[in-house]
């Protein structure tokens, strides 16, 4: 480590670039990276796309948008569509519009003028015609139409939303009232654009209508994509995959469900390259419903979904990527605290590993693969860096970094060390945990360091091994704690069973597990057991409420809960409420002593420790009153609290000056508990 070498800080965090991998030309010699920039004093972030070579050796500035993003290459290599939002005065686009540019540089053009908004590109095998997502009003039949009812929506007074279906709303937005994703077709010769959907009671799924959820076929005749046809879904979305005859509009489902198949749902489909197959991910619901993602396949002539990765324990990350010879798609998916690629051939049932990162691997996603079927483009991060863009050989071999964005700064950080442990946990059970040292921790000391429990969301999500913009391992080991994030009963990565494991009796396993490594810090003889604090956020943040009801004082100094799930019966509020009579094995009005025993408020006569509580108001996942209903408590209780409340974030803290009182409060609270001034002990 060189002798400059300092600690991360947040202003580092905010000055590293966070990069796309985006799309490799046909050729495989280039990828089209999206490049993000945050500026700090103004509060604001900025996109442009870069060609990178993927031999490593160029990478040179496209464009110079503010907000340039999707970039997507063209099947004959001539054009690199985006989304933009571009202009000045009464040219200026309203909504993100589709542009098109030379590799070679010059002026992008924008192709067409759409009053609602372009997302989710995608190109034809012509080179000549676009797919793209736009959320519309169904029953109007022209874009002039679209465009003045757009302008009434605007200008009405009256902004009330009325419904009478189950969703309503999703993480930080209420749906457009009205309005429905539908799939275009975009002529970029002329301009000319048409709705796919118009006439018919099609739609995307409205939670992220992407172009994950649709492809096209390799002859450009037929468009498949996600569909749902049940009107107003309650828990489950049973979703098909349907296809349309893009001349005609005819449409056929493709996933023919018997009996055995009513509780799936299907998702993302992704046709061969010779169109006779398709693949895409199916979930089975009639076993619970947090069951794994695993990949399907359809042969067209058999006209029957049949099961592929199922004898895999582990759930497949989407869109699948099919290799150029049709035998095969790769992936990735979690496995342990590493997410690797993988390849799944056609006549297997469990996928090979095809690359990981060094350590324990990494966590690689964004993947594409080149249309000559040679060159792999990916993202990979771990808690040592942030993502870099690599490439690799179809076959995983001669890995590269196509890019050094953040080489520099990432040179002058002192970072601290990271490494796996296995802790014995409930029952028994193996639990990984993550340890990441302060710079400059040394083990074989006197000295004692204060200890910093990270508790992950989800539940049904993991620590990986990979680098977070908003809880960053390496901001709090900076900040001079021994930092420790334990993969609790629940976590994924880890087989089914342990997945569903605290199913219909959350906080009991995961709270024996968080403090059975504790202890398993506390008995290396380098932690204070004055000076340790537990932090988590919505998952995370429900744990910590928890703990504080059912730990004993004095058990961690400090508590941080940030957008905490609190009382599981107002949590009814939440745009995820169908899914508590699952994930707690009943509605309140079920059986309520059950629901109580899982709840955090139940215990609120055991609150003993100091806390924190952050919150976004526009947070509909676990919403703002949760936090507002832990803090009051806690004050009526007496006990020593603070609320950082920001009225303009969501479940996440996103902007960077709010980021950077985010990480300031946080470790400013800790701080007050654990004495740091006195440390040395």
């Amino acid at each position: 480590m060189p002798a400059s070498s300092r600690p991360i800080t947040i202003d580092d965090l905010w000055s590293l670039k966070r990069l796309g991998t985006g799309s490799p030309s046909p050729d495989g010699q280039w990828t089209c990276a999206t490049v993000t920039s945050h500026d700090m004093k103004h509060n604001e972030s900025s996109t442009q796309l870069w060609l990178l070579s993927t031999d490593g050796k160029t990478q040179r500035q496209l464009t110079r948008g503010k907000h340039d993003g999707d970039p997507q290459w063209s099947p004959d290599g001539k054009w690199i569509a985006f989304v933009s939002k571009r202009g000045e005065g009464k040219d200026a686009d309203a909504a993100g519009q589709l542009y098109l540019i030379s590799p070679d540089g010059g002026e992008a053009r924008r192709v067409a003028k759409v009053a609602t908004g372009v997302s989710g590109l995608r190109w034809f095998p012509d080179s000549k015609r676009l797919a793209f997502v736009s959320w519309v009003w169904p029953k109007l039949k022209t874009p002039a139409e679209q465009e003045k009812k757009l302008k009434e929506d605007k200008d009405d007074k009256v902004q009330a939303t009325v419904v009478e279906h189950n969703h309503y709303r999703y993480w930080d937005h209420w749906f457009t009232r009205g309005r429905k994703p539908h799939i275009h077709v975009l002529d970029t010769a002329t301009g000319k654009v048409r709705d796919l959907f118009a006439g018919t009671a099609f739609h995307l799924p409205p939670q992220e209508p992407d172009a994950a959820l649709f492809d096209i076929s390799p002859d450009g005749k037929e468009l498949a994509f996600t569909f749902d046809f049940n009107p107003d879904p309650r828990e489950f979305s049973f979703t098909d995959i349907v296809a349309i005859d893009v001349k005609s509009g005819k449409t056929t489902t493709l996933t023919v469900r018997d009996q055995s198949l009513v509780r799936f749902a299907f998702e993302g489909p992704r046709y061969s390259p010779d169109g006779k197959r398709i693949a895409f991910r199916g979930c089975d619901f009639t076993k619970q419903h947090n069951e794994q993602s695993r990949a399907w396949l359809l042969d067209r002539k058999a006209k029957k979904p049949m099961p592929w990765s199922d004898a895999w324990d582990r759930g497949v990350n989407g869109p699948l990527q099919w290799a150029a010879t049709g035998d095969a798609v790769y992936f990735t998916a979690e496995h342990g605290v590493a997410q690797p690629i993988w390849r799944l051939d056609v006549n297997a049932k469990t996928p090979t590993e095809v690359v990981r990162g060094p350590g324990e691997g990494g966590t690689a996603g964004d993947l594409r693969i080149s249309a000559d079927g040679k060159t792999l483009v990916y993202a990979r991060s771990s808690v040592q860096h942030p993502p870099k863009l690599l490439a690799c050989n179809i076959d995983g071999s001669g890995e590269r970094t196509i890019e050094e964005f953040n080489t520099k700064l990432m040179a002058d950080l002192q970072l601290g060390q990271a490494r796996s442990v296995d802790v014995e946990g409930f029952g028994g059970d193996r639990i990984q945990m993550w340890i990441v040292s302060p710079p400059g921790y040394r083990a074989n000391t006197k000295k004692k360091w204060p200890l910093m429990q990270v508790i992950h969301g989800g539940p049904h999500t993991c620590w990986s091994d990979t680098w977070h913009w908003r809880w960053n391992m390496q901001i709090f080991a900076a900040s001079g704690y021994v930092t420790c994030a334990v993969n609790y009963h629940g976590s994924s990565g880890f087989g089914q069973k342990f997945l569903s494991s605290i199913n219909g009796d959350w906080g009991r396993r995961e709270m024996a597990d968080v403090e059975a490594g504790t202890d398993y810090m506390l008995a290396t003889g380098t932690i204070d057991a004055k000076r340790m604090v537990a932090t988590g956020g919505s998952y995370g943040g429900y744990m910590v409420a928890y703990m504080n009801g059912n730990l004993p004082a004095k058990r961690y100094q400090a508590y941080v809960c940030h957008a905490g799930c609190y009382d599981w019966v107002s949590m009814m509020g939440s745009d995820g409420y169908f899914w508590f009579g699952h994930e707690l094995g009943a509605f309140h009005w079920e059986d309520e002593a059950r629901v109580m025993k899982q709840s955090p408020h139940h215990y609120a006569q055991n609150f003993n420790t100091p806390t924190l509580v952050i919150h976004g108001e526009q947070d509909y996942r676990v919403p703002y009153y949760q936090g507002l209903a832990y803090y009051n408590t806690l004050r009526t209780r007496a006990i020593p609290s603070r609320l950082v409340f920001f009225p303009d974030e969501n479940h996440w803290i996103l902007k960077p000056q709010n980021s950077k009182l985010w990480y300031q409060e946080f470790t400013g609270w800790c701080d007050r508990y654990t004495s740091r001034q006195f440390k040395g002990s």
